[in-house]
């Protein structure tokens, strides 16, 4: 009875996921396909863009960056770059929000702390790049 009952809710938990990765996927083609649309539109002002304009589309890019990097995590097997994933997906939110920000002089602090987050996101991101690049060859 229990290895049925166990049988049955892995095939649930595998059909769900598989429903997820197929939304999540479902959902990037449409921030794709949303980001290519105002990459068209942006083309004929390619000599003075504005800059709300190209705010806009870099908030969308990164959305999209965002995106495309949990999906990329839903195929993931190995713990360590479960981990790296995630920790570049919080360097591009970080940065996202920075970009976002208004420059204003009571929003000063929050630059501050968001940018040295974000710079300690990058220097992990760039340590456990080497600790794998490192710990490969020595595996192999």
């Amino acid at each position: 009875m229990l290895e049925r009952s166990e049988k049955l809710l892995r095939r649930v938990v595998a059909g769900l996921r598989f429903a997820l990765i197929v939304f999540m996927i479902v959902y990037l083609a449409t921030c794709l396909l949303g980001l290519g649309g105002k990459l068209v539109a942006y083309l004929p002002q390619l000599g003075a863009p504005d800059f709300h304009q190209l705010l806009a589309l870099l908030n969308d890019a990164l959305f999209t960056l965002i995106v495309l990097a949990i999906v990329r995590s839903l195929f993931i097997n190995d713990s360590f770059h479960y981990a790296l994933t995630f920790l570049e997906v919080g360097f591009v939110v970080l940065l996202r929000k920075l970009i976002l920000l208004d420059a204003a002089p009571h929003e000063v602090w929050v630059l501050l702390v968001l940018g040295v987050i974000s710079a300690l996101f990058f220097s992990l991101i760039l340590l456990t790049h080497r600790m794998r690049k490192t710990i490969t060859p020595a595996q192999g």
